[in-house]
C-alpha cells in the first residue's frame, strides 16, 4: 500500500486534441502504469484519477464514496441550486432519500415504458431530418439535429408542450456558456415551477402528470420535488445524447468504412449504439468524495479525499477487451461505465440508448452520403460534452 504524501503531483490531463477521444495524457489506458493516481486538478485542487475499468466499477458501487458534489471534498463542487426552492435532487443525494426520489421516477424508465415511445421518436427525428434536407446542404448538425432531438425527446417525456421545445433547445445551449449559464438554468427552473403549478390543475400526459397525480397525493414525493427532478431529467437526459448524436457521427464519418457498414445494415443498431458509448468520450468523469478510508490498487484514499473516475478512459482498459483503442461497431454489447454504476448508475439509460439507436439509424440511411464540410481539426467541444458546431454537406 502507497500513501501519497508529495506535492509533486502530476497534472490532470484536460485538452483533447481529438473531440471524441480522451484528454491527451491518458493513453495508455492504464495512466502512469497504474489505475489510481493521485493528480493535481485545475485550480490546483488534489484529487485521485481512477483509471482502471474494474477499479473505477468496484468504487462507483463502494457505499463508502459519495456522489454529493455539494460536499467539500468534491473534485467537481458545484454551487447549490438557485431559489427558495432549492432541494438536492437525485444525483446529489444518498441512502434512503436517493431511493426514494429514484423509485418515484422507476416506473417511467423501464424498457417497456420507454419502447413504447418509439413510434413518436421516429417521427421527431424524421422530422428534424426532414427539415435539415429541405434546407439543403451544407448544414450544422448540432443546431439542426443533434440539440433538438434529445430535447423534443425529453419534452415529449416530461409532457412538455411541443411548442415550447424552442425554448428549451435554447437554454439547453446557452448552460454551457460561462456567462450566462446560470441565468439560463434558474429560467429553466422557473419555466418548470410555473408547467407543474399550471399541470396541478389542468394535467395532461408525462412523466411530470404521473408524478403530480400518482406520487404527490401519496406523500411519496412532493410537488417541489417534481419540479427539481424535472429539471435534474431535463438537464441529464439532454446533454449526452445531444453530445453522443453530434461527437457520435463524427467519429463514424472519420472512420468511413464503419459508416458504410452500418448504411448496408451489416451490423445490429443497439451493437453499434453502445461500441460508440464505450469509444466517444464527453465529459467522461464521475465525481466522488470518499466518506471513509479506502484501500484500492495498492494505493489509500484517506476520508474526505475527491475521486474521479475517468469512465472515458476506463472504457479504454486493455483488461476490458482487445483493441480497446479502437473503434469497432462490429462489437457485440458489451461493458463500459458510460452510464455509471451502482446505486446511480444512470435511470435513463433506455431511453438514451433508444434515441441513440434511432438518430444514427435515420442519419445514414436518409442521408448516406453525409460528410465533413470542414476539417476535423476546425471542431470544438462545448464545456459539457458535445460539439458546438458540426458542419456537414452530402
Amino acid at each position: 500500500m502507497t500513501e501519497h504524501t508529495t506535492e509533486a503531483l502530476p497534472e490532470l490531463p484536460t485538452v483533447r486534441s481529438c473531440p471524441y477521444r480522451p484528454a491527451d495524457g491518458y493513453e495508455p489506458s492504464r495512466w502512469n502504469g497504474g489505475a489510481v493516481t493521485k493528480v493535481r486538478l485545475p485550480g490546483g485542487r488534489k484529487a485521485w484519477a481512477v483509471t482502471g475499468y474494474a477499479e473505477g466499477r468496484a468504487l462507483l458501487a463502494d457505499p463508502r464514496l459519495t456522489a454529493d458534489r455539494a460536499h467539500p471534498g468534491s473534485p467537481l463542487p458545484i454551487p447549490a441550486a438557485p431559489g427558495p426552492r432549492a432541494r438536492p435532487m437525485l444525483l446529489g443525494v444518498e441512502g434512503q432519500e436517493h431511493r426514494r426520489q429514484r423509485k418515484a421516477l422507476m416506473p417511467t424508465f423501464t424498457l417497456k415504458r420507454v419502447t413504447a415511445l418509439r413510434p413518436r421518436l421516429e417521427h421527431l427525428v424524421n422530422e428534424r431530418l426532414d427539415a435539415l434536407l429541405a434546407a439543403g446542404p451544407p448544414a450544422d448538425l448540432v443546431s439542426g439535429f443533434a440539440l433538438p432531438v434529445p430535447s423534443l425527446a425529453i419534452c415529449e417525456l416530461l409532457g412538455v408542450p411541443y411548442e415550447d421545445h424552442a425554448f428549451f433547445e435554447r437554454q439547453a445551449r446557452l448552460r454551457h456558456d460561462p456567462e450566462r449559464g446560470a441565468q439560463a438554468m434558474a429560467e429553466l427552473g422557473r419555466y418548470l415551477d410555473a408547467l407543474v403549478r399550471t399541470k396541478q390543475t389542468d394535467p395532461g400526459d408525462g412523466l411530470i402528470d404521473e408524478l403530480l397525480t400518482s406520487q404527490v397525493p401519496l406523500g411519496t414525493i412532493d410537488r417541489d420535488e417534481v419540479v427539481g427532478l424535472a429539471l435534474v431529467l431535463l438537464i441529464a437526459g439532454h446533454a449526452t445524447t445531444s453530445g453522443m448524436i453530434s461527437m457520435g457521427t463524427l467519429a463514424l464519418l472519420e472512420h468511413p468504412g464503419q459508416f458504410a457498414a452500418i448504411r448496408s445494415g451489416a451490423v445490429a443498431l443497439l451493437g453499434v449504439v453502445d461500441e460508440l458509448l464505450r469509444y466517444v468520450s464527453g465529459e467522461g468523469a464521475l465525481p466522488r468524495v470518499a466518506l471513509e478510508d479506502i484501500e484500492i490498487d495498492g494505493q489509500l484514499i484517506r476520508a474526505g479525499d475527491g475521486v474521479l473516475i475517468v469512465t472515458s478512459v476506463a472504457n479504454r482498459d486493455k483488461a476490458l477487451l482487445d483493441r480497446p483503442l479502437e473503434l469497432d461497431v462490429h462489437r457485440p454489447p458489451g461493458s463500459h461505465l458510460t452510464f455509471g454504476y451502482g446505486t446511480h448508475q444512470c435511470l435513463g439509460q433506455n431511453l438514451a440508448r433508444l434515441e441513440l439507436e434511432i438518430a444514427f439509424r435515420a442519419l445514414v440511411t436518409r442521408i448516406p452520403s453525409l460528410r465533413l464540410a470542414v476539417p476535423a481539426g476546425e471542431l470544438t467541444t462545448t464545456r459539457g460534452s458535445g460539439l458546438n458546431a458540426l458542419p456537414v454537406t452530402w
